[in-house]
């Protein structure tokens, strides 16, 4: 387990430290907070996460119970538009402690939970305030105001997604070292549009709470967006079982060419590289990493002993080699979330000048994404130990991809990587030698050496 760094739980002290400061009003007299409300809302909210802690529930649900940011917010949103901003900071306190979290250190995550989703709602709370969310909720049995009361709940929800995605990108770049930019990058865009909905269904509760059906009619709302929510936990049960097909994939590449284990990886990790600094961020990243992780899959329906093979290929030998783009994309084709990936698999090997394969496409005629995995597949075969070739250092490997930019490569990527080395560095996770290869030395000089014997 990694320890959690000083930084970050400085961090994380700091936020609760703000979560209590905001919600010590409400508790200190004269308080105008109205007890009922706020407990009944505190109460709901934390009922919704117990679920997620309970395995008997969890079993008898699929294992699918919705759990993680997000899935309850409509409740602090809620209480945003009908209490003051400490009452309301004071709700969302005993459901974050009580939340589910998937990896230790749990204390600090739950603390970490609780104080940022107070934080969050306190803020939410004086954006509805300002813009009079109490008065356009009305009270009893008098009617909402409903084209006034939309402004606030969605103000409402927009400063608690600004807020919570603010607040989490600090922590992601505390405790993995991030600079701030990569660590805000694409939270906003992928948290946005769900808040907004949660705002409305906030809405919604609030409007009910204040009718004269009261809190029992406010309950409502929250079965449709726990089904909801039930339904996106199943899309990530899915997800994560075609993740777990490719790991199982990419293992049996490297179980049979043993003298590649690890590209696969380390080809997807440079995808990334590229990809982040082309502005690619969110799905299409996810994309990017796939498709360099999975772009030689299709080597398995090369026989290993011409993986294998010592000496050079025979022609032969090097047509039935380059057939795996083809082989790979025929066998991702039934994974429903890898469209672009499977065009990168099959055309990673295409060039610039048209002197590739399978179909010798050339310049934009390649799809982006298998222009990338292109310039990452040859720098990593440049800069790993193989059979017939030593590693050469970054910058010799670098200085080779850039004379044949134009040709082989498209000169974009090509200094996408340049950029991204010079910020990151290079620090492959797995070479040939660490898995025990015995390599001679190399056998083949010239331009791009380390990709003539055969297709990386």
């Amino acid at each position: 387990m990694k320890p959690l760094p000083r930084t970050a739980r400085a961090y994380i002290v700091c936020a609760a430290l703000g979560a209590g400061a905001c919600a010590l009003p409400a508790l200190l007299p004269p308080s105008p907070t109205p007890w009922a409300t706020a407990g009944l809302l505190a109460a709901l909210y934390a009922l919704c996460e117990l679920p997620a802690r309970c395995r008997l529930l969890g079993r008898a649900l699929g294992g699918s119970v919705p759990m993680g940011s997000g899935s309850f917010f409509p409740v602090l949103v809620a209480a945003a538009l009908l209490l003051p901003p400490a009452a309301a900071a004071l709700t969302a306190l005993p459901g974050g402690l009580l939340a589910r979290v998937a990896e230790p250190p749990a204390g600090w995550r739950r603390a970490w939970r609780a104080a940022a989703t107070a934080l969050a709602v306190w803020a939410a709370a004086h954006a509805a305030t300002a813009l009079g969310a109490r008065t356009a909720l009305g009270t009893g049995t008098g009617r909402p105001d409903m084209p006034h009361a939309l402004l606030p709940a969605l103000a409402a929800a927009l400063v608690f997604c600004l807020v919570l995605t603010a607040l989490d990108g600090g922590v992601r770049a505390t405790a993995d070292g991030l600079p701030l930019r990569t660590a805000w990058r694409g939270l906003l865009g992928r948290a946005l549009a769900p808040h907004l909905v949660h705002g409305l269904a906030g809405l919604m509760m609030g409007v009910l709470w204040r009718s004269a059906h009261g809190p029992a009619a406010a309950l409502l709302v929250l079965l449709p967006m726990y089904l909801s929510c039930w339904v996106f936990a199943q899309y990530h049960h899915e997800r994560a079982a075609h993740q777990a097909t490719i790991r199982a994939l990419v293992q049996a590449v490297d179980i049979k060419d043993s003298y590649t284990r690890g590209h696969s990886e380390r080809v997807g990790h440079a995808s990334v590289l590229i990809a982040r600094e082309l502005g690619m961020d969110g799905d299409r990243l996810d994309t990017v990493r796939f498709a360099g992780i999975l772009h030689d899959v299709g080597k398995l329906g090369v026989p290993t002993r011409i993986l294998r093979k010592d000496g050079p290929l025979t022609p032969e030998e090097r047509r039935i080699i380059e057939l795996h783009p083809e082989y790979g994309h025929e066998m991702i084709r039934g994974i429903g979330f890898l469209d672009e990936a499977r065009d990168a698999v099959l055309h990673h090997h295409e060039r610039i000048d048209g002197s590739g394969y399978p179909y010798g496409l050339r310049g934009e005629e390649i799809p982006e994404c298998a222009r990338v995995v292109a310039v990452a597949d040859a720098f990593d075969a440049m800069t790993s130990t193989r059979s017939y070739s030593r590693a050469r250092p970054v910058a010799t490997a670098l200085a080779e991809l850039e004379r044949c930019a134009g040709s082989h490569f498209d000169p974009r990527m090509v200094a996408a990587l340049v950029r991204a080395l010079a910020a990151h560095g290079w620090q492959p996770e797995v070479t040939a030698d660490e898995a025990g290869t015995q390599v001679p030395a190399p056998r083949t000089p010239g331009p791009l050496a380390a990709k003539t014997q055969e297709p990386a």
